[in-house]
């Protein structure tokens, strides 16, 4: 996952204004329709709340990315997108209401009220603004006009490469082509061929022009006098570097790299906000875990011992973002010759692919030679409680709550182009593997599809979704063995 350098939540200040505004008014009308009367702000505990909700706003703005996208999405995607504003908000106000123990002098009529009042006054007011803007931007934007310098044979489809992005917030003024010296009439897409590169000083002298759109992927380029002078002008030069979403599947970013201005395609782009929310989310989720690792262990590892004298830790080279290497630990639930067995074990791996998974392992602690599975390493397998030193490689960053499996160093070795992907973020302790089936697939391509499709479509709100899904998987021991 790459880190984009900026984002552009910014732009759509007018939607998040109006939320504000309306959010405002779904909680003056839930103490309206509830008390009676339009001022809630007068008690001290509706007063608190409607602060609650302009913070839990501005959270949802810094770190949810709500509004990316905002005018290309559908009417269900802007629902969507509206339930979960919403539910963060009264995620926010039921925690406030539960640490001060206000929720008895807290109507919960007006809360639901609130919910459904601002679920609707959102989606309205964004579907209309939307509607508006789309019909009107020219007049609210102030709307630019470009020329767009071009040559013959790509003028057609960079047209409408640009028309196909901007919205209507640009205007094509005209088109001029560089290997052409004749422009009598002519019109490409129903755009005017204006006037020939050395005219065009004197084409914007007296007209409205903002800037200049010049196609470099058609090696056009624009004679250095020329660039002066219209810049001297006041009009702003464009060179495009890259086509939108022409380099494979990826997200593109234009970013300063070394001295140059690049465009970066990434399989996921995540901005700073996102990366810090996840990260806080991980800090957080660690502390708390290596408490309750410290507590476990005290019955854990003597137990640990107990069966099978040596080290309570187990550690383990083990493969991290891009190919970094880091020790993983986890509380030892096989014998101490478990790695030297694991080779004479391999034909036995009911793993299609490049994972070993074993149904009646012998190598873990308690294994009767029947078979049977009792003892302390099945316990702590089953329970996933072997897992919990590893809130220790989150706190330090080698690892994130929710990710993919970290592989070993000969597994990492075999993988395909394709299996690398997978191994574009941080390797976590739960993930979509694990909260569909766990130990239950055995086909490793199964595998890396479920965790390419957690990298695509990752989201903070995915990542609490997982934790959520695994410790209901855990507390009913689904596919773990």
């Amino acid at each position: 996952m790459y880190q984009k350098i900026s984002s552009s939540w910014l732009k759509h200040w007018d939607f998040i204004l109006l939320d504000f505004i309306f959010l405002q008014a779904a909680y003056v009308l839930a103490y309206l329709l509830r008390n009676g009367t339009l001022n809630p702000y007068a008690d001290e505990l509706y007063r608190n709340i409607a602060v609650i909700i302009c913070m839990a706003d501005i959270c949802a703005v810094f770190f949810l990315e709500g509004y990316r996208g905002i005018m290309r999405r559908g009417y269900f995607q802007e629902l969507k997108a509206v339930l979960e504003h919403v539910l963060t908000i009264c995620i926010f106000e039921l925690a406030y209401l539960y640490l001060t123990q206000g929720g008895e002098r807290f109507s919960r009529g007006a809360f639901i009220i609130f919910v459904f009042a601002a679920v609707l006054l959102l989606y309205a007011e964004r579907i209309v603004w939307k509607n508006y803007l789309l019909r009107h931007k020219k007049v609210f934007y102030k709307q630019k006009a470009l020329l767009v310098v071009t040559t013959s044979d790509r003028a057609e489809h960079t047209l409408q490469v640009i028309q196909n992005h901007t919205y209507n917030e640009l205007t094509i003024a005209g088109v001029i082509l560089a290997d052409k010296e004749n422009t009598a009439e002519q019109k490409i897409s129903g755009i005017p061929v204006v006037c020939t590169v050395e005219e065009i000083p004197s084409y914007i002298q007296t007209r409205w022009i903002d800037g200049i759109i010049i196609d470099q992927s058609s090696r056009t380029l624009l004679p250095e006098k020329i660039t002066n002078i219209c810049i001297a002008m006041g009009v702003s030069i464009h060179r495009s570097i890259a086509e939108v979403g022409k380099e494979g599947s990826g997200n593109q970013e234009m970013e300063r790299l070394g001295g140059f201005m690049v465009v970066t395609t990434a399989m996921r782009m995540a901005t700073a906000r996102q990366l810090f929310l996840k990260r806080a989310l991980d800090i957080c989720g660690a502390v708390v875990g290596l408490i309750l690792t410290l507590i476990l262990s005290i019955f854990v590892a003597p137990a640990i011992f107990i069966s099978s004298p040596g080290p309570v830790i187990f550690s383990q080279t083990r493969v991290g973002k891009n190919g970094r290497r880091f020790k993983i630990y986890k509380f030892r639930s096989m014998y101490l010759d478990a790695e030297k067995r694991k080779k004479e074990l391999m034909e036995k791996n009911e793993m299609n692919g490049l994972m070993f998974k074993m149904d009646a392992d012998p190598r873990i602690i308690g294994s009767g030679p029947d078979g049977t599975r009792h003892g302390i390493g099945w316990f702590i397998r089953k329970t996933s409680i072997d897992e919990l030193p590893q809130f220790y490689n989150i706190l330090k960053g080698e690892m994130s709550l929710v990710g993919t499996r970290p592989p070993t160093e000969d597994e990492w070795e075999q993988y395909e182009y394709h299996h690398r992907g997978r191994m574009a973020i941080k390797p976590g302790l739960t993930g979509m593997w694990q909260v569909s089936g766990r130990s239950n697939i055995t086909d490793f391509e199964e595998v890396v599809k479920l965790d390419m499709d957690y990298i695509q479509h990752w989201n903070i709100g995915l990542d609490i979704k997982i934790l959520l899904k695994t410790v209901l998987v855990v507390l009913k021991g689904q596919g773990s063995k």
